[in-house]
């Protein structure tokens, strides 16, 4: 557990689904995938944001879930959605086209430089895990205008070395990643279970910027397998609000039992 004192009275799950929800606002045109990213999204846009703009891969644009899509090909996003365009409009005019203010990836693995790895555990030949791969993460890395990564942390996931690249990040630091020509300012944020990191200037190497009040610096130093740095001035998030939790669980609810009703077969 996180916490040095008494647990607090919500998930991990649910203070890493409220701060990224935060770090959105109204008008914000934002790139989402399924889980927590989706569940931030929607949760600025049932609270702060209402006039988020949510995209989803498989084409939808505007998108208005009552509940969170089980995948990009839930008809929940279609049937709410402003429009469906095919999916290479969406890559090609708003992603590459350089429309997209938000893109919110999550992975398996991260690197000090925000680089991520969503292929392969181990030797990408004879991997110990073979994860479910890139798809367009790659394209999301490099176009939109800021990047927000969402992944628990600990030593097996923030590694020194990916043991393979899906998607860039800041590549090598030091400004390799301007020099590759990419368009977006690469990721800004990843928000984990401990806090928030954000790159320093330079060397575009990940520190804790914010840690949440029930944790300590030290403890998202031990889940970090680099020497990770610690802002000078490290900030607190405020924990959930009422309201805050009160709409997550609410969103939660209604998807759970959305998806737990029998499935009803034509005759």
């Amino acid at each position: 557990m996180n916490a040095t004192t008494v647990a607090p009275p919500w998930s991990a799950d649910e203070m890493m689904t409220v701060t990224a929800a935060r770090m959105l606002w109204d008008g914000c045109v934002c790139f989402v995938g399924i889980g927590l990213p989706s569940a931030a999204a929607n949760l600025a846009r049932l609270l702060h944001a209402p006039g988020i703009v949510l995209i989803y891969e498989s084409g939808t644009i505007g998108t208005r879930p009552d509940v969170l899509p089980l995948s990009i090909g839930d008809g929940e996003l279609a049937e709410t959605a402003g429009a469906v365009v095919p999916l290479p409009e969406i890559f090609a005019y708003w992603l590459q086209g350089g429309r997209i203010d938000v893109g919110f990836l999550g992975a398996a693995q991260v690197d000090r430089f925000g680089n991520l790895n969503s292929t392969v555990i181990g030797p990408y030949q004879q991997p110990k895990v073979r994860l479910p791969g890139a798809g367009g993460a790659p394209e999301i890395a490099a176009h939109a205008r800021q990047v927000f990564v969402v992944l628990k942390q600990s030593a097996r996931s923030f590694v020194p070395k990916l043991d393979f690249v899906s998607s860039g990040g800041f590549l090598t630091g030091g400004g390799a990643r301007r020099l590759s020509g990419a368009p977006g300012a690469g990721p800004q944020a990843i928000i984990t279970d401990y806090g928030v990191l954000r790159p320093q200037a330079g060397s575009e190497e990940f520190a804790l910027a914010a840690r949440y009040e029930h944790v300590t610096a030290a403890a998202a130093v031990k889940a970090t397998g680099w020497p990770l740095t610690v802002a000078a001035s490290l900030e607190v998030i405020a924990p959930p609000t009422a309201t805050e939790l009160e709409a997550l669980r609410a969103l939660q609810a209604r998807t759970q039992a959305a998806h737990s009703r029998p499935v009803q077969l034509p005759v």
